[in-house]
């Protein structure tokens, strides 16, 4: 009997700290995601703000068409971009976050 309830400190101790740990990788990643999502916005402010710029000095229709399509191109490629570093680094916040627990669940098996 007291051998179960020690191995169940034990494990319980074990599997507190395996949470804490998660818990850090995940506030860690998060704070990556949200500081990555804030440098987007303010790129893609100053990109629409200068596009605009251009917009308002253009002399004729044609240059408002380049101009609309280079910007068009360059934001869809940016958000391209951005929702692929997006995607891998809330996949790596899955590994980190998952990473403590390993080791239970490889004792368990």
């Amino acid at each position: 009997m007291t051998q179960t309830y020690e191995d169940f400190s034990k494990y319980g101790k074990e599997f507190a700290d395996t949470g804490l740990k998660s818990f850090a990788s995940l506030s860690k990643g998060a704070q990556a995601i949200a500081t990555e999502a804030g440098e987007y916005t303010k790129k893609s402010f100053e990109a629409g703000s200068a596009a605009f710029e251009k917009l308002v000095s253009a002399k004729s229709i044609d240059k408002v068409i380049e101009v609309q399509s280079d910007y068009a191109k360059q934001s869809y490629e940016a958000f391209v971009a951005e929702a692929t570093k997006i995607g891998d680094l809330y996949a790596e916040l899955a590994k980190e976050a998952y990473k403590p627990f390993e080791s239970i669940v490889a004792k368990a098996k």
